[in-house]
């Protein structure tokens, strides 16, 4: 039977893909950023189906992040295998750094993390040479002459796999396709014919993000670059295009022979606006006179390819509502920041969560790599959601919770970030109980790890309405960027809070963050303490029909 590859593989906040292959079997990880657990990890054998099948760091102890949902966390992942063991190399931006987890099955358990106070930079990577040996690959500063810093490079050393360290000086290799190319980083290393290539992505991974190559036929030496570099952009097709931000690309060759690319992209949704974040996507590769052509014939991303000639990979179907029969969470639910305290549980099909005192939209902080250190006293923020993977969905809850004080709060959200949200939440107001629409906005400047960070935090309570019953059902429905807000008794007896609703506040583009929307329940105290709880009988997300 002949399949059809559609793009994005990954829909939704799965960027800075990272994929290998052992056998038939393809496992692919991608960043989390502050979301808790970390690295969701994926399988296929046909690279058409993926199905997770676990989070790579899903304990408190391997994932240190505080709850403030924005920029820092864990991101671009690489995943490789040799000798019987799976190794993924990773950085912790709110943390102490570059680390190694290893696991002997890519369902885990995986290890605690290995610091690596030796491997500097972000987005480093591990390569396994024919002979055995391994090879690290990162980021850094270029010394000039004088000792100044000069621009980024990428570099390259020997690495020892079992004392987990570097066995040689870093050795500059490639500062990118452009003269003093910005932010050249996610360096992988590959071996075919002879010849080492190194794919790295640069530009930013915005706009103007781009995969560009060069190649060598020793290691430890300056790589040549590919003249006919970027092997795949979409910069250069404006911003009426469909899909932009295509980069950090790594490679993968079926048991068969051919060879694939993944990458992060992100689709647009009526206009120049990103609210499912950066995805990922997935082109056929060729190769002509020793160098890689991504997408042949177009350049570019396509939303279909045929699919290679590779064993069916049966879809593990996820029902699109949650009714909390078990006594733990899904796979595929997210905390913003690890989950300290003990805020939540699951009793009598009830998921009941307390009212903690952070605030879901604290002013966002400037964040410093590598200083921010665990501190297990960070309190924790009461969200419990997944990612939003669809243009056009509903998701919604009932929710029982009785306000006693005007700062307490429960209810739905969409997080872009922590200052851009759209709240449906219940609380109480001159003793009512009322259920109000919250819009959470803000005013930045720079970005969140630039030293000239700045960020003013507005929140607007858009619509409010009395809500007598004690069991209320909140949904959210979103056509592209139109969103209603609706709340009632029951399913059968929705009424429309508000309508019509602009989603292009939840943009990363606005935000400077990023991650992509998530969908969740959440309580919080608002700053005080509280011994209230809420209680969430069901939550559903569902796809409709795209327009």
């Amino acid at each position: 039977m002949n399949q059809t590859i559609k793009n994005p593989i990954l829909p939704g906040f799965y960027p800075d893909p990272s994929i290998c292959r052992v056998g038939d079997d393809f496992y692919m990880i991608t960043s989390s950023f502050m979301l808790f657990p970390g690295v969701p990890i994926f399988h296929s054998t046909d690279l058409v189906t993926w199905n997770q099948i676990g989070n790579v760091l899903d304990r408190p102890s391997q994932l240190h992040l505080t709850g403030q949902p924005l920029a820092g966390g864990i991101m671009a992942p690489t995943i490789r295998h040799h000798d019987g063991v799976f190794y993924i190399i990773n950085t912790n931006f709110s943390s102490k750094g570059n680390f190694i987890v290893t696991a002997k099955a890519p369902q885990g358990p995986w290890s605690e993390p290995i610091w690596l106070p030796d491997v500097t930079g972000i987005d480093p990577s591990l390569f396994f040479d024919e002979d055995g040996s391994c090879y690290v690959c990162g980021t850094r500063r270029q010394v000039q002459a004088d000792g100044t810093q000069g621009p980024q490079v990428i570099w390259m050393a020997e690495f020892d796999i079992h004392a987990m360290k570097r066995k040689s000086a870093p050795v500059d290799i490639w500062g990118g396709a452009l003269v003093n190319a910005p932010y050249p980083e996610a360096p992988h290393l590959y071996k075919k014919d002879g010849w080492y290539y190194l794919i790295i992505a640069e530009g930013g991974t915005e706009h103007f993000h781009a995969v560009t190559v060069a190649r060598s036929r020793t290691l430890n030496v300056w790589f040549d670059g590919y003249k006919g570099n970027p092997i795949l952009t979409h910069r250069h097709l404006g911003k009426n295009h469909p899909i932009c931000n295509a980069g950090h690309a790594d490679l993968v060759e079926t048991g068969t022979g051919e060879w694939y690319a993944v990458l992060l992209a992100s689709r647009l949704i009526d206009g120049y606006h990103k609210n499912l974040g950066r995805e990922t996507y997935i082109v056929p590769v060729d190769w002509e006179d020793g160098w890689p052509v991504l997408s042949p014939g177009t350049g570019k991303i396509e939303w279909t390819y045929p699919a290679p000639a590779l064993p069916p990979t049966p879809r593990i179907e996820r029902p699109a509502r949650v009714d909390f029969d078990e006594t733990d969470l899904d796979q595929e639910f997210i905390f913003f920041g690890t989950p300290y305290q003990d805020f939540w549980r699951i009793r009598n099909s009830w998921l009941t969560m307390r009212l903690l005192p952070q605030h879901l939209s604290p002013e966002q902080e400037k964040v410093r790599f590598g200083q921010n250190q665990p501190d297990p006293t960070i309190p924790s923020l009461a969200f419990i959601g997944k990612r939003q993977t669809d243009v056009s969905f509903q998701v919604a809850t009932r929710l029982r919770f009785t306000a006693e004080k005007s700062h307490e709060v429960a209810g739905l959200a969409i997080v872009q970030a922590s200052n851009h949200q759209l709240r449906l939440e219940r609380t109480v107001d001159l003793g009512k109980q009322v259920l109000r629409l919250v819009q959470v906005t803000c005013d930045t400047h720079g970005m969140p790890f630039h030293p000239d960070f700045t960020s003013k935090t507005h929140v607007e309570t858009l619509v409010a309405a009395e809500c007598p019953w004690r069991d209320v059902v909140l949904a959210i429905r979103q056509n592209a960027q139109s969103i209603d807000f609706l709340f009632g008794p029951d399913e059968q007896s929705l009424r429309l809070l508000a309508g019509g609703v602009d989603g292009r506040v939840i943009n990363p583009e606005k935000v400077g963050g990023m991650i992509g929307t998530c969908l969740g329940m959440f309580a919080t105290a608002n700053g005080e303490e509280s011994s209230n709880t809420a209680g969430f009988d069901w939550f559903e997300y569902r796809a409709l029909e795209e327009r």
